[in-house]
């Protein structure tokens, strides 16, 4: 792991580490860690949650006591990180991030990060990042680019209209998101993003559904048919004086198909399909309005499902694995070697450290495979992703909707990124 990546020559000694119990954007608890290094850098982290989670992700630890936060409370990754974590870090030298999460794997010693929690664990190296970045006196994001990689601003995907676990609507499909991939830089494609936003919740008003948010800051009206949002999508982007395409502005779905498959069928606005019909479904989708990409568009143990859908639809759409993928190097690899999707979603709590965040980009790079820095639906206002998805240079970002703080956190950061350097904006090719 040590070898993989350039840049990380400061060795810094960790002199004190603590943390505490904050909320997260929905209201449920996370972790908030400070990690202060004996040369006087101070660097902090906010951990965040998902809602829509894959089966194979590195564990979230929680209490599980019901007379706090209904059993969602995590003293216990907390309690783990002031005691045996800061223990075994405190009074240390690290010569790089490689070697610090390396000692908190070791410390945790489980395959899925059960024992302390990938909560704590990337919390701690997320501030770790920090720190390193702060004491090589360089941006997060360039401290975070691997060599040989050009950094870049990535396209927004902005969710705009949510449904599925993120949103109290009958809406099976979980997030539609528009992508202004023919934004000349950031700051315009920002621009663009929230004008249609804006012009979607006159057209939800006109039609009388309702402006209430989802989640992820997205609208959540009570519409079944993933057609019939597609339909309000085009009309917005149109209304707010935008072309659709890819020299304007694309659609990016994410069905996350986990919540709607059961009983090995396919549940979407009450019917029925099958693994083949959900496919094609997609295709008459991509067939009738600008859909670039596709994530987790059928289930995560459907792999005969996803093995069509690759061959069905990869030459029309990037086909982005979320749940399917976990952001996990090892399980990415073999879907590789599989053929299913050509791109993944980049979740860093979803593995537990930075570094083996980096890795699993590293290895879609060589394959040729795209990769998206996502967000969870549970926030804090910390903007790690952005310096990530600049750093890392893959050219794609989710965070949500152009509202609510935690959501605008990292657009603005990344506002502030293309502000302050000459980097280029867009997909990576």
């Amino acid at each position: 792991m040590r070898s993989r990546f350039e840049g990380w020559c400061a060795v810094i000694e960790v002199k004190t580490l603590s943390a505490y119990e904050i909320l997260d954007s929905r209201g449920q608890p996370t972790i908030s860690v400070v990690l202060e290094l004996t040369n006087g850098v101070v660097a902090r982290s906010g951990v965040p949650s998902g809602a829509s989670t894959g089966s194979q992700e590195a564990v979230e630890l929680r209490d599980g006591d019901l007379m706090r936060y209904a059993g969602r409370g995590v003293l216990r990754a907390v309690e783990h990180i002031n005691g045996e974590v800061a223990g075994h870090l405190c009074g240390r030298d690290f010569a790089s991030l490689a070697d610090l999460d390396e000692a908190l794997l070791k410390l945790d010693g489980t395959a899925n990060k059960e024992r302390i929690g990938a909560n704590a664990i990337i919390g701690v190296s997320m501030a770790a990042a920090r720190a390193f970045a702060e004491t090589e006196g360089r941006s997060l994001w360039r401290s975070l680019t691997p060599g040989g990689v050009e950094p870049r601003l990535p396209v927004p995907h902005f969710n705009i209209v949510n449904g599925g676990a993120h949103a109290p609507n009958s809406l099976d499909f979980q997030e539609f998101m528009i992508a202004p991939l023919g934004a000349r830089n950031f700051a315009e494609a920002v621009r663009a993003g929230a004008e249609i936003y804006r012009v979607l919740r006159g057209e939800l008003q006109s039609r009388s559904l309702g402006v209430g948010l989802g989640d992820e800051g997205g609208f959540a009206p009570e519409i079944g048919s993933p057609e019939a949002v597609l339909e309000l999508l085009v009309d917005a982007i149109e209304s707010a004086g935008y072309e659709t395409g890819f020299d304007g502005v694309m659609i990016a779905l994410d069905p996350a198909a986990n919540g709607f498959y059961r009983d090995g069928m396919y549940h979407v606005d009450g019917e029925k399909l099958s693994s083949d019909q959900m496919v094609e479904r997609y295709f008459e989708m991509i067939e009738r309005f600008p859909i670039w990409s596709l994530e987790d568009g059928l289930a995560e143990n459907d792999r005969d499902g996803w093995l069509h859908l690759t061959d069905r639809l990869s030459e029309y759409v990037q086909l982005v694995g979320d749940d399917l993928l976990v952001t996990n190097p090892t399980i990415i690899a073999e879907a590789i070697e599989r053929k299913m999707g050509n791109a993944a979603l980049i979740k860093p709590n979803q593995i537990g450290t930075v570094t083996e965040t980096l890795e699993a980009m590293r290895i879609c790079r060589d394959a040729g495979w795209s990769q998206m820095v996502s967000h969870r639906s549970g926030e804090t206002i910390d903007s790690f992703i952005a310096d990530l998805a600049v750093g890392a240079g893959c050219g794609q970002i989710k965070s949500g909707a152009p509202a609510r703080g935690e959501r605008v956190a990292k657009y603005n950061r990344l506002i502030e990124i293309e502000a302050t350097n000459a980097l280029p904006y867009g997909r990576a090719k």
